[in-house]
């Protein structure tokens, strides 16, 4: 399977580590060089799993393998780039299967019913949270 993430934070490097390690053959893009640290070495040290860029661009979309790709995983910390990256892998480019990360919970609904999967990190941690409590 080929995977194309969008955002090497905390979240992007640990799907990317996870995937990659799993066999899967993964492409990471982020707009910072550093963000890259977050990877394993040895995954890192690859050379072609990583891409400097913003992901929300077609020009890098298609230079990361978009086109290619099984699936799309937008995991940055903003939210509209997300829904426009994940919108443009999945009409655009026929990526079969997109995932968006959002943090309003609220969009979360209104971007499911346009054919995307979303995840809103601020609703699984709440409920996780809220989970604990009632333990």
């Amino acid at each position: 399977m080929k995977v194309l993430i969008m955002g090497c934070g905390r979240v992007g490097s640990y799907i990317a580590s996870t995937l990659w390690h799993d066999g899967c053959k993964v492409t990471i893009v982020d707009s910072q060089a550093e963000s890259f640290f977050l990877l394993p070495t040895d995954m890192r040290n690859q050379g072609d799993c990583t891409i400097v860029g913003d992901g929300v661009l077609e020009e890098v979309m298609r230079r990361a393998g978009v086109v290619e790709s099984d699936v799309f995983v937008a995991v940055t910390s903003q939210d509209n780039r997300n829904i426009l990256a994940t919108q443009k892998a999945k009409h655009l480019f026929g990526v079969p299967r997109v995932v968006c990360r959002i943090g309003d919970p609220m969009r979360q609904e209104v971007y499911s019913n346009l054919g995307l999967n979303v995840v809103s990190s601020t609703r699984v941690a709440s409920n996780l949270i809220l989970e604990a409590i009632r333990l």
